[in-house]
């Protein structure tokens, strides 16, 4: 019975793989999947070593705190694969650990398909050497990657994003709220803080802050902030609770993210693959982030592109707002989502924008990062 390795490091990343995972098996029902999985890959089949949990962790200065235990975790991982060694190695997007991985694994025979590219266009271009060392395959998502891996003599195949595939062109406004019970809501947005603690923990308290000062201005206003988890729900409740505002319209839901970006006239967002749900679910967005001071001075010196989210990347130019770090404050992000849901020809421009990068997306990406992988076995 053919063993895939398979590793995934955050929420988007087991969504992805359960995806493939399917994908594979109703080609192959053979496979066996073995790594790090979370709870969408593990409902597909896949075995999980250890909790993705210990993957999920952003920023160059939260890095560093958990960077004994991430090297512990590869070591241990790479000890079990090459004790029980698979037919094949897929890494999902984790860049920094699975790269290290991979390589290792390459070097004793083991091919090795890494699954989203990381952002080299945007930071860090030095990295393709070794990805080169660590990659038999890349598997892309977006449509101007190949190029670059091409001009290194590395393998890579474009795949479209899956989430192209599974989002409609049009999505129901009517049906969502009737869904949500906000039939009679006049105006409605959703704030999405992000689906790890440390994100929530930076962007809760401006987030409600926000919403109380866009309430002054347009009190009819309804709020949706889907949360995945137990403890970013308790994040963000607390955050409430610390400002005061438990009179505010502010309606936490478990999960249903995208259920609630189609309900909504506009989106808060922080940077991330969400920001390209909401433009393939076709809402306006003002993109936010923060981190810590430290970690933010880094990126900056690193960074080489005038935007950090999804969709101005793909288009190449500013289509929505991004608000990041210092400029990220209540009064900016009140006013400038304000003027997005007044401005209707604004509105109209931006979804046009996003229904030609939905098409351009749209690539039946499961079954082509299928044919990939099943040429190496």
């Amino acid at each position: 019975m053919p063993i895939i390795g398979i590793v995934a490091g955050e929420a988007s990343g087991d969504l992805l793989g359960s995806h493939l995972i399917r994908a594979l098996k109703k080609r192959r029902p053979d496979l066996e999947f073995v790594g790090i999985a979370g709870p969408k890959m593990m409902a597909e089949g896949a075995k999980t070593l250890f909790p993705m949990e210990r993957l999920s962790v952003r920023g160059f200065v939260e890095v560093i705190r958990h960077l004994p235990g991430l090297l512990k975790l590869r070591k241990q991982l790479a000890q079990h694969f090459l004790q029980n060694p698979p037919d094949l190695f897929i890494g999902i997007d984790a860049p920094d650990f699975n790269f290290a991985l991979e390589r290792k694994l390459k070097q004793h025979g083991i091919r090795t398909i890494h699954y989203v590219s990381p952002s080299i266009w945007a930071w860090r271009k030095g990295r393709i050497r070794k990805i080169k060392a660590a990659v038999s395959h890349m598997l892309a998502l977006f449509p101007f990657e190949p190029a670059i891996y091409q001009a290194a003599d590395i393998p890579v195949s474009y795949v479209g994003h899956p989430l192209a595939d599974i989002l409609p062109l049009e999505s129901s406004m009517r049906e969502a709220r009737e869904d949500l019970k906000l039939q009679n809501a006049n105006q409605v947005i959703a704030m999405l803080p992000g689906s790890r603690q440390s994100e929530v923990r930076q962007l809760a308290r401006l987030y409600v802050r926000t919403a109380r000062l866009m309430l002054n201005k347009q009190p009819s206003l309804k709020f949706l902030i889907p949360l995945v988890t137990k403890e970013t729900r308790e994040i963000f409740q607390q955050a409430i609770y610390d400002d005061n505002a438990q009179d505010l319209p502010l309606q936490i839901l478990f999960g249903h993210a995208h259920l609630a970006m189609q309900a909504a006239d506009a989106i808060i967002v922080a940077s991330g693959t969400a920001t390209l749900e909401a433009a393939l679910i076709k809402r306006p967005m003002v993109i936010t982030y923060r981190m810590p001071r430290l970690s933010w001075m880094l990126l900056k010196r690193m960074n080489y592109l005038p935007y950090v989210g999804l969709p101005n990347i793909l288009a190449n130019r500013f289509v929505v707002p991004e608000l990041l770090q210092h400029d990220a404050n209540p009064e900016k992000l009140a006013e400038t989502t304000l003027h997005l849901i007044e401005d209707k020809n604004l509105m109209a421009e931006i979804r046009e924008e996003f229904t030609r990068m939905h098409l351009t997306l749209r690539q039946n990406t499961e079954e082509k990062a299928a044919d990939a992988i099943l040429a190496y076995l």
